[in-house]
């Protein structure tokens, strides 16, 4: 008789535990927030880990994650006060030799990240007690608390491994955050469960699962039918494909979105190494017409390589006006025509349910000037892995989300052409780099802004992206869920306060 009320009482707290259920297009590709680069990876490691500091909810003011506080004792030197009884999951104390060792396995030329160039002028990273790091650069470098928003990964799991790319942490995560992974099922689903010992506090929502689907309709499905409590919508779907009793059910909240859409050109190729033949495309290109169409005016054109609103926009930068005659004209100059017309292929995937209809409409916009287009769409690993990372492509059509502060280096300074880095399209230019190191190199806010705004106009006129449209974000969410607190970080901000009634 206990034995059966046990097992009921254990059926009834299964039943009164709370789920949020989410969405992935794809599989993480490695859980380990140094070497995590595609969206999925980075979404699910950032319920996993956690960094040294992150920003306040106005988007504003750096304040401490697991560092208590922090302080700048030179313009070289930050040391960093981590806070007391923060453990891993695995119930292993998180220590100053956890910050150090990070450093060092993120600059070893075992790890293939693009990630390691924001470490490039740090010149020591010392562990003064267990709760005291220490950091030293080289120079004044403008991103030299941003840099610590990497996640922290733990020694003692760690210290003896000979291949990280390949290593077991990587599907096997031990953070931490405040989610611990409990299952990973490729292609099916990765269930997180709230980690009780949480240094702030027990996340009230009890379980979180990314489903895994590849196509966009059926996620869309499973949202309507309320198997899914929060996701993103394209805007025709918003538009065009809710009912009345879907909004009942879930609420709206619609954001500027931190990214842009883009088709990068691989400039290796000769055919865009011309740069006629990359402005006669971009005058060909109608980016309204993809706004109108694709977005139904939820976004707007996209003018450069940083966001409206950031301190680096330019907006003395304008869009370019499709100018058929001129594109023409162009081409022809290059040595383009009807009887030798300009091909090429632009390569995306379908984890995006936009960007395949996007590449429909820049092709049929192309031919109207004598360019053939053809098209690969791909699942997004596969894409990833055999495309975008070997740098086997003609173009691509993909987009970047942004920070705060973005960092140039990454993608556009020609040191960022290297083994999985983000300047995959191999844009090298003496003045971009000339710039963007004498802007890491101030500490001065205006004269930073300043030098942004100068290599933003640098590379538009420079031409290596068509850079396209800004998306609005979209968020539908359960209405059962109760704290969610749209701002500039978008709507996770303070997510384990959530409830789900």
């Amino acid at each position: 008789m206990r034995l059966k009320y046990f097992f009921l009482l254990l059926q009834s707290v299964w039943l009164i535990a709370s789920t949020l259920h989410l969405s992935t297009s794809s599989n993480p590709a490695r859980l380990n927030p140094l070497i995590a680069t595609d969206s999925a990876s980075s979404s699910i490691a950032g319920h996993l880990f956690n960094a040294l500091v992150k920003y306040d909810e106005s988007g504003q003011k750096i304040i401490g994650d697991l560092a208590q506080s922090y302080r700048f004792i030179t313009p070289t030197i930050i040391e960093f006060k981590l806070r007391h009884g923060v453990k891993w999951h695995d119930g292993k104390p998180f220590t100053a030799t956890d910050v150090v060792f990070t450093y060092d396995l993120i600059r070893s030329p075992k790890t293939i990240t693009p990630y390691a160039t924001d470490f490039r002028v740090v010149k020591e990273v010392k562990a003064v007690d267990d709760y005291t790091v220490r950091v030293t650069y080289t120079k004044p470098y403008f991103k030299a608390l941003e840099i610590w928003m990497m996640g922290i990964v733990p020694r003692h799991i760690l210290k003896n491994e000979k291949d990280i790319m390949g290593s077991q942490f990587n599907t096997h995560p031990i953070g931490t955050g405040p989610y611990v992974l409990k299952k990973l099922e490729f292609s099916k689903q990765i269930v997180l469960e709230a980690n009780p010992g949480y240094y702030e506090h027990r996340p009230r929502i009890d379980n979180i699962i990314f489903h895994v689907i590849a196509d966009p309709m059926t996620r869309f499905l499973m949202l309507k039918n309320g198997e899914i409590d929060i996701d993103g919508l394209d805007s025709m779907q918003y538009e065009r494909q809710l009912k009345a009793d879907f909004h009942k059910k879930f609420a709206t909240v619609e954001l500027p979105s931190r990214s842009y859409t883009y088709l990068g050109f691989n400039l290796r190729l000769k055919k865009f190494q011309d740069p006629r033949v990359r402005e006669a495309l971009s005058l060909a290109i109608d980016r309204q017409a993809l706004i109108d169409i694709l977005f139904l005016n939820h976004g707007k054109i996209c003018t450069g390589p940083f966001l409206p609103g950031s301190k680096g926009f330019n907006d003395e930068v304008k869009a370019p006006r499709q100018n058929l005659a001129r594109a023409r004209a162009l081409l022809k100059e290059a040595g383009y025509d009807a009887k030798h017309p300009l091909s090429f292929e632009i390569a995306t995937s379908n984890s995006n349910a936009i960007r395949p209809y996007a590449a429909e409409i820049m092709q049929r916009q192309l031919l109207r000037v004598g360019v053939k287009v053809t098209l690969k769409v791909m699942e997004w690993q596969a894409f990833l892995n055999t495309v975008v990372m070997p740098k086997k492509f003609e173009t691509v059509l993909l987009g970047w989300g942004l920070s705060l502060t973005p960092d140039p280096y990454m993608i556009w300074h020609s040191k960022g052409d290297v083994p999985g880095g983000f300047n995959m399209i191999g844009y090298h230019s003496k003045i971009t780099d000339k710039l963007i190191e004498e802007m890491e190199d101030s500490t001065e806010p205006k004269k930073i802004a300043a030098l942004q705004r100068r290599i933003f106009a640098q590379i538009v006129a420079d031409n290596p992206y068509l850079f396209l449209v800004i998306p609005n974000d979209i968020h539908v969410y359960n209405r059962r869920i109760k704290g969610i607190k749209p701002g500039i970080n978008g709507i996770w901000e303070d997510y384990i306060s959530w409830e789900k009634k």
